[in-house]
């Protein structure tokens, strides 16, 4: 049985406990030059702001986002779902990453690239676009940001 669904308000609370708690996101970026996709599940840091993810320099990931900084982002399960378009904002390499931000980082998610051998990247991805869902009832009215910027209970 399908649930009532959720107020504008309670979505977007939701919505920012999923970004606070939960660890992975899939992460799917696209090869520029051939548009292949690609998807891969990547733990985050959410910092009230930007999403923080870490790749491996050599990874398909790590080429995509340096060479086209669009990205799309699935947080949740198919009936609880959080979906976002982010671009870019930055792009540090493991020893170039803030301690405070690197340690918040490996706290949250049990992984910590600068302690590996391989060269990671830390990549700061900023929200454009934000929709969440759980049910088809929740379908109209799932966008929650727009342009990057949160929209309020009267959209």
């Amino acid at each position: 049985m399908t649930s009532p669904p959720r107020t504008f308000r309670q979505r977007r609370q939701d919505t920012l406990h999923r970004l606070e708690h939960d660890v992975d996101a899939w992460v799917a970026t696209a090869d520029p030059a051939t548009g292949i996709p690609y998807l891969v599940p990547l733990s985050f840091l959410w910092d009230g702001e930007v999403l923080l993810v870490s790749t491996a320099a050599a990874t398909p990931t790590s080429r995509n986002l340096r060479a086209n900084p669009r990205t799309r982002l699935g947080i949740g399960p198919t009936r609880d779902l959080v979906l976002i378009e982010a671009t870019v904002e930055t792009v540090l390499a493991a020893a170039d990453i803030p301690q405070e931000r690197g340690d918040a980082f490996a706290a949250k998610t049990g992984f910590d690239p600068r302690r590996l051998s391989a060269a990671y990247l830390y990549f700061g991805l900023r929200p454009q676009r934000l929709q969440a869902w759980r049910e088809v009832n929740e379908i109209d009215g799932r966008d929650l940001m727009h342009n990057g910027g949160w929209l309020d209970d009267t959209h």
